[in-house]
């Protein structure tokens, strides 16, 4: 690899989450190289989370349905003829797009790593990183490469408003996730709702249009379904955030909101929310799986709703005393 890469490819098709913790690795490989050019291969539901980046030059677009979209990307991605390529993916259809590209050199994870383990067999540097978090493990991949201007920040659009959010303070919560196992139960978020109501807060649950009928059924929350645009001009708005192992709690740590996190399964060190703006509860003794799981899994219902409310408050408590400190200042001026 030359020691200054004129073009970078980054891969990492999706999903939200994902894509959050890659954002710093490729702001660095920026940072570290301010005259490289660099694609990035991603799914194209996932390009609102790119749009407008300063660190990507190009969206190369991947559809992986539609056999003649995918002859025309591997075209796309051969003409470009990139000096460097990182799969942050670690899949099989990932290292082999990387293969594809024909980069000179393609760095990925290796196989102890890689989320399916064969695909380091198709890397030119297949790379062990020790994490644990996975902005970390992509931080470490590049660094690997050369790259040494690293940052953990994520720059995230400005997203735009969409739908009817409230005037006053509230929390912002998304109930689903990728799959079943990681949710807390939905019924729940009724009883929090009326904790934070006799608190003068709204609880706003943004939801897929799928599911605005389910959640819609619940008393005292107000229901929010938008686009990603949406969910980020929502996640900015609030006062606060609850949130699961989902694309939508990793964007509100990119954006340093503060919050509740509820885990199960799943191991915060590894995908928890990156950053120390967020307490993470989960409960005690529970195996970390990433199987995916149907129902919700058990230690996902021994979160108590008390659990949850009381390390809300604790929450906005810090949010009261900032608002308050923010007012003095505010007043003390308009007398200055």
């Amino acid at each position: 690899m030359p020691e200054s890469p004129e073009s970078i490819l980054v891969i990492r098709l999706g999903a939200m989450g994902d894509i959050i913790h890659a954002l710093p690795a490729v702001a660095s490989l920026k940072a570290s190289w301010p005259q490289s050019k660099i694609s990035w291969l991603v799914s194209p539901k996932w390009a609102p989370l790119l749009e407008g980046n300063p660190a990507v030059s190009e969206l190369i677009f991947f559809e992986r349905g539609r056999v003649a979209e995918l002859r025309r990307t591997w075209a796309r991605l051969r003409q470009h003829r990139f000096d460097v390529a990182f799969d942050f993916q670690g899949l099989l259809q990932s290292a082999l797009a990387g293969r594809a590209a024909h980069a000179k050199t393609l760095y990925g994870f290796s196989s102890a790593v890689a989320r399916e383990s064969h695909a380091a067999w198709f890397y030119h540097r297949a790379i062990d990183v020790k994490g644990p978090h996975r902005v970390e493990r992509n931080l470490q991949l590049i660094a690997a490469a050369g790259a040494s201007t690293l940052d953990a920040s994520a720059w995230i659009p400005p997203g735009r408003q969409e739908g009817r959010l409230p005037e006053g303070p509230f929390v912002l919560a998304s109930p689903f996730a990728g799959w079943t196992g990681k949710e807390w139960p939905l019924e729940a978020y009724e009883q929090v709702a009326r904790a934070l109501n006799r608190e003068g807060l709204e609880l706003v649950l943004n939801v897929p249009q799928s599911a605005v009928n389910e959640a819609s059924r619940l008393g005292n929350v107000r229901v929010h379904s938008s686009s990603i645009a949406g969910l980020i001009d929502a996640t900015r708005r609030a006062t606060a955030v609850l949130g699961v192992d989902s694309g939508p709690l990793h964007l509100a740590a990119a954006l340093g909101k503060r919050g509740v996190a509820l885990f199960g399964p799943t191991d915060p060190a590894l995908t928890g929310p990156f950053g120390n703006t967020f307490e993470v509860l989960r409960a005690p003794g529970v195996e970390t799986t990433y199987k995916r799981h149907s129902q919700v899994h058990w230690s996902m219902r021994d979160i108590s709703v008390e659990q949850v409310t009381s390390a809300l408050e604790g929450v906005l408590e810090g949010w009261a005393a900032q608002a308050s400190t923010a007012g003095v200042d505010a007043e003390s001026n308009s007398h200055t």
